[in-house]
């Protein structure tokens, strides 16, 4: 099989599934271009903060376009390609794309409610803690997986007599250094086209002009760190994107970040066109997975349901999406009709970079890894930015940049989601000291002792930070099984929340059930499976893993538990609350908002 092909027909299917289901969801629920946004009314200068709908796209894309829909993707096909190329078109289309429109919808009619707000609106206050403490839990492990992995494309490596490896270290130095300038250049970036109101093609060319400056001094001054290094740059990193206000770092890098997406997409697809036509864009891995290959997966306990569907995970559906489209774009959206392009136009794009990602891994297959025991001899990132450089190279573009340009890509894509999952996460332990459900209500405002200290930002970011980096050091392998798991269930509780939000607000929800109940019966099998996992390897060895089977029993433990709580609370309160009985909220009002609306 060609790898054009596959390209082109999920190109179709995607687009097709945008203007077709994604508008017709929107024209069902209702869209009011007329309606003033709460990013509009209640401006603060901190978390709302109005934006053209390119740079909220580009927000809520590269927030969520992370590691998974290239890890994910690569690793199940050890199934063969052909389910999880079914899955990521069907997922994304029906599952995703739905899941992140929806969750993006909700907050908007409700004032910006974050997904935790909207569960005490719809399902009560016990379901919001509850729902708090397992999204915390959940962003923790993101962090951990994320983290471990940006870590590891950036870190140099060494020779026996400790020396740096500048030859199989350069790529990631570069890359590095580049993400370290990345920050300072945001900033600048932010604020110049604030001062001086720059919009539309002059911010591009900005934009552009910032990014060639940027790679010419990665590459001529790359930063060789070991891994540790790495994750003490990233934590100071992280530590100021999760606490300051969203348009001062946040918003401006997603921006940039968008933009390098968007090229390294472009290239990819160029590069599978031209290794097309020069006939070296054979898919080269099995289509489906034989059955000697099934059974020996099945007996190391690797099944195909409901591994694939929780491997997949954002590259067809991601309940971290939920927390994006609520605690974040909800409060960038300037204008109802752009919620269409932010939240279900990103999913498809995500999903178009699942499949890039899938044809790619079939046509390096066998010639730069292969699989045993069910993993692939190189990481995910490795075959993804690999696959894209010779595709770079095919058409002109020189090695060297080619291979700083992907490390840097395939970093980018972990780095802006787990920048974003930090401040989520820190939002979420402040929330849940929170005494109102008011989306604008100031963290910690009416708190007081051991509440209001915890509820501070810079505690709240700190004691997330550090929770993530302690379960980083048992490296992304061993997490991404329960974050898969984690990530999908989160997801299941979303759709529950909106059939419960459509149901009381008269809107149809009937498009969400299979979903939720696909979703839940998947995520609950997959976690008690880690579970058993966690205890076989602790039987086995002891003591010797109590630092990373050992803490992910716990965590394993604690979201089953958590999760068929808040499952069962939001089914209640789907088949017992009456049809129409709770309206969207009445639009609130800050200061700020009413002076620039001129209210």
């Amino acid at each position: 099989m060609n790898g054009i092909v596959i390209v082109l027909v999920a190109a179709v299917v995607l687009v097709a599934g945008y203007l077709l289901y994604g508008r017709w969801l929107a024209r069902t629920w209702g869209i009011d271009e007329k309606a003033l946004t709460p990013a509009r009314r209640m401006e603060d200068g901190k978390n709302f903060s109005p934006a053209s709908c390119f740079t909220a796209f580009s927000h809520q894309f590269s927030s969520i376009c992370g590691a998974g829909p290239v890890t994910g993707t690569i690793a199940a096909m050890m199934f063969g390609w052909l389910p999880v190329l079914l899955w990521v078109l069907v997922g994304g289309i029906f599952f995703g794309a739905v899941h992140d429109f929806g969750a993006l919808y909700a907050s908007v009619k409700n004032n910006g409610k974050s997904l935790a707000q909207l569960i005490e609106k719809y399902i009560g206050r016990t379901g919001r803690k509850l729902f708090l403490l397992f999204s915390w839990l959940f962003t923790i492990i993101v962090i951990a997986a994320f983290v471990d992995m940006v870590a590891g494309t950036f870190m140099a490596t060494f020779g026996a007599d400790g020396a740096v490896d500048a030859a199989k270290s350069y790529a990631g130095g570069a890359a590095g250094t580049i993400s370290i300038l990345f920050t300072f250049v945001a900033i600048a970036f932010g604020w110049a086209s604030r001062r001086f109101g720059l919009t539309g093609w002059k911010e591009l060319v900005l934009a552009v002009v910032l990014f060639v400056l940027m790679f010419a001094v990665g590459m001529q001054f790359p930063v060789y760190l070991d891994k540790l290094g790495w994750f003490a740059v990233i934590t100071v990193y992280l530590l100021f994107a999760a606490a300051m206000p969203i348009q001062t770092l946040k918003q401006p890098r997603d921006y940039l970040t968008s933009i390098m997406m968007i090229v390294m997409i472009a290239c990819a697809v160029v590069g599978i066109v031209v290794l097309g036509l020069n006939g070296q864009a054979t898919m080269n891995a099995p289509m489906i997975a034989d059955s000697a290959t099934l059974e020996s997966l099945s007996a190391a306990g690797k099944n195909m349901f409901p591994l694939l569907f929780v491997s997949v995970a954002c590259g067809a559906l991601s309940g971290f999406h939920s927390l994006v489209s609520t605690n974040t774009s909800s409060k960038q959206v300037s204008n109802e009709k752009d919620m269409v392009v932010v939240g279900y136009g990103a999913m498809v794009a995500e999903s178009f970079v699942g499949v890039l990602a899938i044809v790619f891994a079939a046509i390096m297959f066998g010639s730069f890894y292969t699989f045993e025991a069910g993993a692939p001899t190189a990481t995910p990132f490795q075959i993804f930015s690999q696959g894209v450089a010779s595709g770079m190279t095919a058409f002109g573009v020189d090695a060297t940049l080619a291979k700083v340009f992907m490390t840097m890509c395939v970093s980018a894509l972990a780095l802006t989601s787990v920048d974003a999952v930090a401040r989520i996460g820190r939002l979420s332990f402040q929330e849940f000291f929170a005494k109102t459900n008011d989306a604008a209500e100031e963290a910690g405002a009416d708190a007081t002792g051991v509440a209001k200290v915890a509820s501070n930002t810079w505690v709240a970011t700190v004691l997330t930070l550090a929770l993530g980096l302690a379960l980083a050091f048992g490296g992304y392998n061993n997490i991404w099984a329960l974050f898969g798991a984690s990530n999908q269930l989160l997801g299941g509780m979303t759709m529950i929340m909106l059939a419960v939000f459509c149901k009381c607000t008269g809107r149809k929800g009937w498009m969400l059930y299979v979903p939720v109940a696909f979703l839940l019966v998947s995520t609950f099998t997959s976690l008690v499976q880690s579970i058993i996992g966690c205890v076989n390897a602790l039987a086995a060895s002891g003591a010797a893993v109590i630092a990373t089977s050992g803490l992910q029993l716990v965590f394993a433990i604690l979201l089953v538990v958590l999760g068929l709580i808040v499952a069962y609370n939001c089914l209640k309160e789907l088949f017992g609350k009456a049809a129409g009985s709770l309206p969207d909220e009445e639009p609130e009002w800050s200061e700020l908002g009413r002076k620039n609306c001129g209210k």
